[in-house]
């Protein structure tokens, strides 16, 4: 496929955004400059639009969109232990569905990559190769006294792993849910897989104060300091919330290289706390990330959400309304998860993939300016702004067009989902 955008202000690796055409053929940007002249397929007038690396979500549950609304408002505690209660009874089709649900919100709202973590990823697998989305889909491993899943969880991982590597918008990677459901020897055996396919992985790690009071209680070392002892810790880990950290756990973090993933919106709403110490990591080494978490916590899967809220929460626990910027908020969302992801992405370059959103200028967008732009995006754009998103060279969403989506099937499906969830919980 081959995409011409035309005059749009284009945000670029070193914050200096700059008024370009760009040029998509096949799978990757072919060039950028001030005016190019070419045939192509699509011909989009960007002329009051922002051109933006494509948006990465580090974490999410997708299959659990249809899931949505269904465990609000409850105690943390509560809403694990309903969680698993859906999880036993989930069919695959559910779980296909639910992840094509997401998917498309995803595409909708600019996103072109996501980290998943659940375990039925072979249907998440199946719905993000269907549609075309970048995914790096987690199994999740939990200890075998505790899964609700059928088989050993690190034989089904490592399964998944096998079936889908070498894929190429699909990357599997072991995924242990945490701390609290996964024990010493699962985290070991999780890290030895990771290890001898040489992928990334990912891990809830302090997420909530019972979580980290609890391994101290066993263990006599919070939640970093347990898993740096047994040498868990690299920078192909992706680490999801780590809320209560200490600074010292943040030095051995940062001298690990680790990923970590601030999920605003989720953490707020689960009442986890809301304040992750963004600036600290950053100063110490730490790759800090974005993301939306499921549908089931922040109820919705926008990025330009979270980027805001994630700045905004900073600044005013901080009371120093100069943090945070946009232009660092950007990187979390863009060119920052590919230090763990490991591809060619997350600028906007010549030979780069060509992973990309366009932000439309609608009224809460003007005026827009080259000086303004990155303003633009992070304080006063959401989701609904997007007005097209191109994951590896293929425009998949266009101004309310999707591209190889039956939504109307995809709604019927998933309200037919959630009816019987709905029952099932209040049964």
């Amino acid at each position: 496929m081959q995409i011409l955008l035309k005059d749009g202000i284009l945000l670029t690796e070193d914050h200096a955004p700059k008024r370009m055409d760009l040029f998509v053929d096949g799978n990757s940007i072919s060039q950028i400059s001030e005016k190019i002249s070419v045939e192509a397929e699509y011909v989009i007038n960007c002329s009051n639009k922002i051109i933006s690396p494509g948006f990465v979500n580090m974490h999410n549950h997708v299959a659990m969109t249809n899931m949505r609304t269904l465990l609000d408002d409850i105690p943390f505690s509560k809403f694990l232990d309903t969680g698993f209660k859906l999880d036993s009874v989930r069919t695959d089709e559910e779980i296909y569905y639910g992840s094509k649900l997401g998917i498309a919100e995803m595409l909708r709202k600019g996103t072109t990559t996501f980290l998943d973590m659940y375990y039925g990823e072979d249907m998440v697998a199946r719905a993000a190769q269907e549609v075309g989305i970048r995914s790096y889909l987690g199994w999740s491993i939990v200890n075998k006294n505790l899964t609700t899943q059928k088989g050993d969880p690190l034989k089904n991982a490592e399964q998944f792993i096998s079936k889908f590597k070498g894929s190429e918008l699909v990357t599997p990677l072991p995924a242990p849910h945490g701390i609290y459901s996964c024990d010493r020897d699962d985290l070991i055996a999780s890290k030895e897989l990771a290890d001898r396919y040489d992928l990334p992985y990912t891990i809830h790690l302090s997420e909530n104060r019972k979580e980290v009071y609890d391994i101290v209680k066993k263990e006599k070392k919070r939640p970093v300091e347990y898993l740096d002892a047994f040498g868990f810790l690299s920078d192909r880990l992706i680490a999801a919330h780590t809320i209560y950290v200490t600074l010292n756990e943040i030095k051995i973090m940062g001298r690990n290289k680790v990923t970590a993933v601030n999920n605003p919106v989720s953490n707020m709403k689960l009442a986890n706390g809301n304040f992750v110490p963004v600036l600290e990591m950053i100063q110490h080494g730490v790759n800090m990330t974005l993301g939306t978490d499921s549908a089931t916590t922040g109820n919705s899967l926008d990025m330009l959400e979270n980027a805001k809220l994630a700045s905004l929460l900073q600044k005013n626990y901080r009371e120093e309304g100069q943090i945070l910027p946009p232009s660092q908020v950007i990187d979390f969302m863009t060119k920052n998860p590919w230090r763990a992801l490991d591809k060619k992405s997350g600028v906007l370059k010549e030979g780069a993939l060509a992973d990309i959103t366009v932000v439309g200028g609608g009224v809460g967008q003007i005026p827009l300016r080259r000086d303004n732009a990155e303003n633009i995006l992070i304080y006063s754009s959401n989701g609904n702004d997007v007005e097209q998103t191109i994951v590896n060279g293929k425009l998949l969403y266009s101004e309310g067009d999707f591209f190889g989506l039956n939504l109307d099937e995809l709604r019927k499906k998933n309200e037919e989902i959630f009816d019987r969830y709905s029952s099932l919980i209040k049964s």
